[in-house]
Order: C-alpha cells, then structure tokens, then sequence
C-alpha cells in the first residue's frame, strides 16, 4: 500500500513537472538596488519592470526587413535628459489654412512643459504658425487637448510634433537625475568603472 501511495505521488509530481514545462509562466521579483553583469543574454518572450531601469545603452534588434533570413537591424533607443514623451503626426489643414491636432485624453494629465514643431509638406508656408498651444479642445476647458495650426496654405499638409515632459506621480517619486557621484550606495564606487574595458590603460 505504501509502495502504490509513493507511485501515486512520484507520477503527481511528474505529472506537474511536465505540466508547469508546457504552461506560460509568470514571474515576479523585487529588488531593491541589483547590479547584473551578464556578457551575452538573450531572452524570448515580454518582461516588465515596474520600477526603474538603467542601462548603458539601448537597442531594438529585428530580421532585417529587407533581408530576413541572413541580417539584423538594429535601431537605438532616443535618449535625454528628461523623462520626454513625443507626440507626432500629419495633419491635412482645411480651405482656411487652418488644422487642429486633437492629442490623448491623458496628455495632460502625464505631460507640462511642451515644446511644438511644425513643417510644411510639398509647398512653403511662411504664414504658417502656432494658433493654439496644449489645451483643453473645447473653450479651453474641457475635451480632449489639442493644438491648433494657423496660416497655412488651403489643403495644405503639415508634419507636426509635441513634447512633453512626464509630471505623474510616479516619475515625481522617481526623478531622472542626470549627473550622480558614484559611491557605495551606486552602481559602482568610486574609482570603479561600469564598462572597466573601455578605460583599460
């Protein structure tokens, strides 16, 4: 009886091996300042990280669309100083000259400190100009924000561009703070370097 009670466990449990070797497996780790120095990795599937991440640099890396079978493409990532979202399009104006560029509904509740570019597309517009910055669309105060070209030519197309910096709570909690004095408490001490090979003597 013993015996049939342990093959009945042994088969469980092998069972819930296969089984877990099958099955998309979520995990969740938490730490709290973790240097990892990996000299090769690659991960397939989608990882999230709800914290901060640093890192030296960034790419994205597909088949290359022109040649799939025997090339990489690889782009790297736009960085700056801020915590910078950007926001792009092209906008047809109408029979006065004119557009309005509706953004996300949350744009201002994420983003202050907007900058705006705007470029005329197959014809000089030298009237062309900024009517309208970020606002509310409606009297200012309430629907979707939005921002409003002037001055063009009729049926003319723009090319326009919005920035913002993010002011959300968590971004307020976790500030990017460009210029930091290694020590211990750091990704490396003083004295040390991140990339100890590129400062080789």
């Amino acid at each position: 009886m013993r015996a049939q009670a342990l093959s009945l466990y042994s088969l469980l449990g092998v069972s819930l091996i296969g089984l877990a070797l099958f099955l998309p497996v979520r995990a969740h780790a938490q730490f709290s300042h973790t240097t990892i120095k990996l000299s090769k990795s690659s991960t397939a599937g989608s990882a999230s990280i709800t914290g901060v991440l640093s890192k030296g640099a960034g790419t994205f890396v597909i088949d290359h669309p022109l040649d799939p079978k025997n090339m990489l493409l690889f782009h790297s990532f736009v960085e700056s100083p801020d915590a910078k979202n950007m926001y792009d399009g092209i906008v047809t104006l109408d029979e006065k000259g004119e557009a309005t560029v509706v953004l996300p509904a949350y744009f201002l509740a994420l983003n202050q400190d907007f900058r705006y570019l705007a470029t005329a597309i197959g014809e000089p517009m030298p009237e062309m100009y900024l009517s309208s910055e970020v606002k509310p669309r409606f009297l200012g105060l309430f629907g979707s924000p939005s921002v409003a070209i002037a001055g063009g030519a009729p049926n003319g197309r723009v090319s326009w561009q919005v920035t913002g910096i993010r002011h959300d709570p968590f971004i307020l909690a976790n500030p990017i703070i460009p210029e930091v004095a290694k020590g211990p408490d750091e990704i490396v001490d003083k004295g040390k370097y991140i990339c100890e090979e590129c400062y080789a003597q």
